[in-house]
């Protein structure tokens, strides 16, 4: 890293002098102080008799002003050996320049760097934290004792992330240090899931009308949180426009560049700084340089007019920021990359010796990034205090990397407030993610925590609560007969049935009346029970369903129903098979006797067993619990099974259904006599419109009450039957017993007589 120099070496440094507010730069004493510790190092190693022994070190000394032109000049005249700079007494002006240490911003030194590169000469930065220095090839002697600003920013995420300030504002100085640094951090914060609010970046050269714009934007803005990436210098061109603007209630989150800086600290900035957090480099302890500071050196470059001490002056009584040792930070850095080089020639000239504190670069040229976050306080006299208030360490493991002590100093800072329980975040079109609305879980889904991207869904057997944040157990519902419904349903039903048996018994005592014998009794009666059968079979469509009344429902009903047709239809060829026997020469009545009706209706009904059967044992109907039709509720109810042996067994109904509406429909014009025709004819038609309308009614009914539907049908349709068919008839032969008498039934009758 450095040559030998029979028994003298000299080393460059490159300090900046911070311009103020316009082009006129003030004095820095800041610098100064990076000035002289370096002088101070020096003079230390040069008094150790332990390192390099027999080697005195030399230097020379530049003032770059932050300024990319002037640092090159003065880089190139420390190389090239010009004697218009400081030098130290120990300093040959003929010799090679071993090594620089500098320069303090990362612009000017990217330049140097890119300068004194290719001549092999060591620059040591002590505060340019660029990322973009990183790279060996482009620099290959650079070096740095202050970590790259990629740690710095991974470091500001997380920060930004334990706070939960989701939602930030960012300004920079439009310099490599500034770009890069806002960029990485820019980049780190979305991936994870913050925003930026705004970016702006301020020029190299002042402009009153950007300050101001920039101003406006902090002043506007939602953000409460504000980064800011730029050097103490710029970042006052700012912070007076803030103060004249009265803006107040921001955090300011530092970057190592200004967190510490004594410049910023004044009174006039303590309403508006107070609170800032942010990294600096670590601080560290420097025995004896306070002391080395305030020797009194007669310089020979006093500007005009200026103050020239006495030498009666008590400096131990001074207190600014050139004296402040009491958290030393680029100042440390400086000592470091002194006695590096120091150490580094020490190697080189094979002497062995133990450095107090280790310091290791990795392969790009990089030291160990340790930070201590910083937050500025009151103290009990008002004045601005710089605390420690946490740490960083970048080659910690991952989650362990950020230490802090939290405290009431932060305020929120999101563009929306977090998502409560029960809600989802939903983002908003062509705004940042972390502007969005809170919108409340669907039917079913829950979110328990604050934030939810996505609502968790429930459960088959459980639902929402009201408010989304649990999952409860569903309500189970089935038409039962304790039900209100159920108990009229079953009402209903044995009211039928009673109606039905009352029929019965009528017809029973009247049989030898005309009026019964001409309506073929054994027809009626069996077609009373199938009536019956139809009454009985709804009750199986009450309580729990379970695989036995699943399957008997469907069996029940489809089976009663076909023999009750079929009891019709059969009635309803006797009509005709009657009306045909009256006609000369005709033998129908022969052809179809009783055999041949007892034979229809059990080859008809057992078409129907036969379907029922096939159906119950291939894929018979099944309990079912339907948690997709009514939410919050769980529905037992009856699959179906084979939807083909369903329908089957349904169009089948329909069919002797349509037959016998046929049949009877054209019979409906018989002589008067022969008028039962009339009756088949409108009860099928009740029958028709029943289960028609009972189509749209059970799709559209909701939970148990599609059920009630199903049940209210084979009511309908039953009572329907019962009335057109034989009430007509009762009321005859109850409160008109006149007519029931051979005279008025006297087709009937012949026929009874034919039949017995």
């Amino acid at each position: 890293m450095m040559f030998r120099y029979i028994s003298s070496l000299q080393l460059a440094i490159v300090i900046a002098d911070m311009p103020v507010t316009q082009s006129v730069a003030k004095f820095d004493y800041r610098a100064f102080r990076w000035v002289q510790t370096m002088v101070f190092a020096i003079e230390e190693i040069n008094s150790n008799t332990s390192l390099l022994p027999g080697v005195t070190l030399g230097y020379k000394i530049a003032d770059s002003c932050d300024n990319i032109h002037n640092g090159l000049r003065g880089a190139l005249s420390l190389v090239n050996g010009r004697d218009d700079e400081a030098f130290s007494p120990q300093c040959h002006r003929s010799s090679p320049l071993p090594a620089i240490i500098g320069l303090a911003s990362s612009s000017p030194t990217r330049a140097v760097a890119h300068t004194v590169g290719p001549f092999s000469i060591p620059l040591i930065s002590y505060f340019a934290t660029c990322a973009c220095l990183n790279n060996k090839q482009e620099f290959p002697s650079f070096l740095r004792t202050v970590p790259s600003d990629l740690f710095q920013v991974r470091g500001l995420v997380q920060l930004v992330n334990h706070f939960g300030w989701t939602w930030v504002g960012a300004i920079a100085t439009d310099d490599d240090y500034g770009l890069y640094g806002i960029q990485a951090f820019a980049q780190q914060l979305e991936e994870s899931g913050g925003c930026l609010s705004f970016y702006e970046t301020i020029p190299k050269t002042y402009s009153a009308k950007k300050v101001k714009l920039i101003v406006e934007i902090i002043k506007f803005s939602t953000a409460k949180v504000i980064i800011v990436f730029m050097t103490e210098g710029r970042f006052l061109e700012i912070l007076q426009e803030v103060v004249q603007q009265n803006i107040t209630s921001r955090q300011w989150v530092a970057s190592e560049a200004w967190v510490t800086a004594t410049l910023l600290s004044t009174q006039e900035f303590h309403t508006t700084l107070g609170g800032t957090i942010g990294f600096a480099f670590r601080s560290a302890q420097i025995p004896g340089l306070r002391e080395f500071l305030l020797r009194i050196r007669p310089s020979p470059y006093l500007p005009p007019n200026s103050h020239v001490c006495t030498g009666s002056e008590d400096l131990m009584e001074t207190n600014n920021i050139y004296s402040d040792v009491s958290q030393l930070r680029v100042s440390y850095n400086v000592y470091k990359a002194v006695y590096a080089i120091a150490h580094a020639l020490h190697k080189l000239l094979d002497c062995e010796r133990e450095f107090g504190e280790r310091v290791n670069f990795d392969q790009n040229g990089e030291p160990v990034p340790l930070y201590d976050i910083i937050n500025w306080q009151k103290d009990d006299s008002g004045y601005i205090r710089f605390k420690k208030v946490g740490s960083f360490d970048g080659s910690a493991p991952e989650g362990k990397q950020l230490q802090i002590k939290e405290g009431s100093i932060v305020p929120k800072s999101v563009c929306s407030e977090s998502c409560p329980f029960g809600t989802r975040i939903a983002s908003r079109v062509g705004e940042p993610l972390c502007c969005f609305d809170c919108r409340p879980c669907a039917d079913g889904e829950i979110s328990n925590k604050t934030g939810s991207t996505e609502c968790i869904k429930c459960p088959p057997d459980y639902w929402s609560d009201k408010q989304r944040i649990r999952c409860v157990a569903r309500v189970v519902e089935f038409l039962s007969f304790q039900d209100t419904l159920g108990i009229i349903l079953v009402i209903l039903s044995f009211l039928g049935v009673s109606v039905t048996l009352a029929v019965f018994v009528t017809f029973y005592n009247f049989r030898s009346t005309p009026l019964v014998r001409a309506n073929n009794s054994e027809l009626s009666f069996l077609l009373l029970a199938a009536l019956v059968l139809c009454f009985l079979c709804a009750l199986t469509f009450l309580g729990e369903p379970s695989e036995w009344t699943c399957m008997a429902r469907q069996a029940a009903f489809a089976i009663s129903f076909v023999l009750c047709i079929s009891c019709i239809l059969v009635k309803t060829i006797v009509v005709l098979v009657a009306f045909s026997a009256t006609l000369p020469g005709s033998n129908a009545i022969k052809l179809f006797g009783p055999l041949q009706q007892r034979g229809i209706i059990i080859i008809c009904t057992a078409i129907q067993v036969l379907l029922c059967t096939v159906w119950l044992a291939v894929a018979p109907p099944f309990p079912f619990k339907n948690t997709m039709y009514q939410g919050g509720k769980i529905i037992l109810e009856c699959k179906v099974g084979s939807a083909l042996a369903f329908y089957s067994v349904l169009g089948y109904i329909g069919f002797l259904s349509c037959i016998c509406f046929a049949l009877a429909f054209l019979g409906r014009k018989l002589p008067g006599s022969f008028n039962e025709a009339k009756f088949i004819t409108f009860s099928m038609l009740i029958f028709f419109a029943v289960w028609i309308s009972f189509i749209p009614a059970y799709q559209s009914s909701p939970g148990k009450y599609t059920v009630a539907v199903e049940i209210f049908a084979i009511f309908s349709s039953s009572f329907g039957l019962l009335v057109c068919i034989f009430v007509p008839k009762c009321y005859i032969i109850l409160l008109r017993p006149e007519k029931n008498t051979k005279k008025c039934v006297m087709s009937q009758t012949l026929i009874a007589l034919k039949y017995k």
